[in-house]
């Protein structure tokens, strides 16, 4: 019985460390371009796989698709702590006089920005992240025509509110 024990503990590790390895890099390119934090980038992406590897443990099934929905789950909880940080650091900062940040003034950034959350999401997703249609649809919790369909309403979408801020005022 210990044998069999450890020979399944054995596999386990091993389908664990195929999946680190192989999907880490993506998970925390993810991460990191909607945290521009590397050191949260890699916090989050470390708690996304110590997730990872409870499930594994319990017998559940782990794929790409589950590794950046936890990721997208853990970042929207990220994003909210960081928006009562910065809110509480506004408020610190008009008391004392100071003014806010600049926004950023990037043209593809700032089109992004200006897109609803839906279009931007499958474009970073696809173009950004490098996740194929089914593995967007795994993150969108839709299939993978329909990726395709928002993919052609983003792109749509973006080029319209690009080429308005290319124009000169």
């Amino acid at each position: 019985m210990q044998t069999l024990k450890t020979r399944s503990d054995g596999d386990l590790a091993a389908r664990f460390t195929a999946l680190y390895t192989r999907e880490h890099p993506r998970v925390c390119s993810y991460v990191h371009r909607r945290s521009g934090d590397r050191g949260a980038a890699e916090e989050l992406t470390a708690e996304v796989f110590r997730t990872a590897w409870e499930r594994m443990t319990d017998g559940q099934d782990v794929g790409t698709g589950w590794l950046f929905v936890t990721a997208r789950n853990l970042l929207s909880n990220h994003h909210r702590s960081m928006a009562r940080l910065s809110e509480i650091h506004r408020a610190v900062a008009e008391t004392m006089g100071r003014a806010p940040a600049s926004d950023r003034d990037d043209a593809v950034l700032d089109a992004l920005d200006r897109l609803p959350a839906a279009h931007r999401e499958v474009l970073l997703l696809s173009y950004w992240d490098g996740l194929s249609a089914a593995e967007a649809g795994a993150v969108l919790g839709c299939s993978t025509s329909a990726v395709w369909v928002r993919l052609h309403r983003a792109r749509k979408a973006f080029r319209a509110v690009y080429d308005l801020s290319q124009e000169p005022v």
